[in-house]
């Protein structure tokens, strides 16, 4: 049933809307209640597959994935020339067209990190060989040049998964079993300028899916579907010490149930920012875990935990939001989420501060004809644009292949256009004012500003999801003259944007 909330407008207060003119509102959005970037999907070129891995070093984003090709934004494939890249890109973060890093490698790449000193980066896959010479699994490129570091030659047995870079170490997560010929249990780091082998070893008993370090580089956080490091039980997540590689008392680890023979579980992503890190599930099996929980570096301390089901492949830390690539499909368990039916929503904003559902909603969908069939897998950002990778064939209804960027170009995504009120009068000189609400796909909170002509009648903020049932409100506009008719539309404004309704007319009887 629809939710009617009676506003009542004195004569004062009527008196004092004329001093407001059409257009801003009585009330600007709340604050903390806008995304750290729009919902409006920014121009950057395509991908011919998927793209499984990225990550930023100054103005350039890096991309590995299944690719083979690049293509111009919204050309299908066989519309333009395409450009050949194999399975490793880079792009331009602000226009987000290709760089002329163009490496050949001959297998996907499945990791890539970059240095925090915007130096180096390193990818991660199953090839063998970069640009003619042997690299087994792993090899790292000078970003200033893009020129591969022929010295650095680590060789990983199997797939590398997983890279984090901190000081002089880059730590290896995947599925091997030894590293430059020494045993590496699916973990292991080298140094970043000579490539030697260090002696971290977490010694995990299965895969790694991901690893990131502490914003302060003294924890090592890994996941996936391992059950023990060192032969002790840390089922799918694990924080370690950063050169011994053991394991320290984690207690936020236990949220993550253990497996049943109906559910089976595994992390799939971890990032950190400052002294929090949030980590993502995937599990198999109806109603097993897929959220996203956040915990306290410096303690271990879970902080929040949401349950919203649908995995969680990617996700990216920015300001106080956490931004998530998922196929959710249902978000019942958070508060003000989505039921079953509703849709797949794979793009996503939780608070950072509660893990409640935030106010960003742009979707793309899933390539069924893939090999993974999820949609978004890989996440990167700054405070200013975030990036996203997958399997996915669009982006907000339109053709986008592979990877997508969004920014905080002012603007953003603007409210839906309110429809004409309803308007009801009365022998005693009242219209009573009904209206509907509208959503914004990167707001929640919304001001309504009912106008008789060009008087602002009433001003008022509701907040509003786009996948719940829309809401009735009703102003009560007083003093007016009987035989008269008056003209009545609604604007609504999210702090950028003004949308304005159509007008309705009602005479006083």
């Amino acid at each position: 049933m629809k939710k009617l909330v009676l506003a009542l407008v004195t004569a004062a207060a009527v008196v004092a809307a004329a001093l407001i003119p059409s257009g801003p509102p009585v009330e600007a959005a709340t604050p903390g209640f806008a995304s750290a970037v729009s919902a409006i999907k920014q121009p950057s070129w395509q991908t011919n597959n998927s793209v499984n891995a990225l990550a930023i070093a100054g103005n350039t984003v890096y991309a590995g994935g299944l690719f083979t090709r690049l293509r111009q934004p919204g050309m299908a494939s066989g519309q333009a020339p395409e450009t050949l890249r194999s399975y490793v890109a880079a792009f331009d973060r602000t226009t987000g067209k290709p760089t002329a890093f163009a490496p050949t490698v001959n297998g996907p790449v499945y990791a890539i990190a970059t240095s925090p000193d915007g130096k180096w980066v390193v990818i991660g896959g199953d090839f063998t060989m970069v640009n003619g010479l042997r690299r087994s699994k792993i090899a790292m490129f000078s970003v200033a040049t893009g020129k591969l570091v022929q010295a650095w030659d680590p060789v990983v047995a199997a797939r590398v998964k997983a890279l984090a870079i901190y000081g002089n170490s880059v730590f290896i997560g995947g599925a091997f079993g030894k590293i430059d010929g020494a045993v590496r249990n699916r973990l292991g780091a080298v140094r970043l300028i000579q490539g030697d082998l260090l002696p971290w070893n977490p010694n995990a008993n299965n895969d790694v899916y991901a690893i990131d370090v502490s914003d302060n580089g003294t924890r090592v956080f890994v996941g996936g579907p391992f059950s023990t490091i060192n032969g002790k039980d840390h089922y799918s997540l694990a924080m370690l010490n950063n050169t011994t590689g053991a394991a320290f008392d984690f207690p936020a680890a236990a949220a993550i149930p253990k497996p049943t023979a109906t559910c089976t579980t595994r992390v799939k992503d971890i990032d950190t920012l400052g002294d929090n890190v949030y980590v993502s599930n995937g599990g198999d099996g109806g109603g097993c875990y897929d959220g996203v929980l956040a915990a306290q570096v410096s303690t271990g301390k879970l902080l929040w935990q949401n349950k919203c089901l649908g995995a969680t492949e990617a996700i990216k830390a920015i300001g106080n939001w956490l931004y998530k690539g998922s196929h959710a499909h249902d978000c019942s368990s958070s508060p003000n989420g989505f039921s079953n039916g509703s849709g797949t929503h794979y793009l996503l904003v939780e608070s950072a501060i509660n893990g409640n559902l935030g106010p960003w909603f742009p979707n793309t969908d899933a390539n069924l004809k893939s090999t993974t069939k999820v949609g978004p897998l890989a996440m990167a950002g700054t405070a200013t644009d975030l990036w996203v990778g997958g399997d996915f064939l669009h982006v907000n209804g339109k053709l986008q292949v592979g990877i997508t960027r969004f920014t905080n170009a002012p603007g953003g995504a603007a409210p839906a256009v309110p429809k004409a009120p309803t308007l009801s009068a009365t022998t005693s000189g009242r219209v009573y004012v009904t209206y509907s609400d509208v959503y914004d796909l990167d707001n929640l909170t919304l001001t309504y500003n009912v106008f008789r002509g060009s008087l602002n009648v009433g001003s008022h903020a509701y907040t509003s999801y786009f996948w719940q049932a829309r809401k009735s409100y009703q102003v009560v506009d007083r003093g007016l003259k009987r035989g008269s008719t008056y003209a009545y539309h609604i604007e609504v404004h999210d702090g950028r944007n003004i949308m304005k309704g159509a007008t309705a007319s009602v005479k006083i009887p």
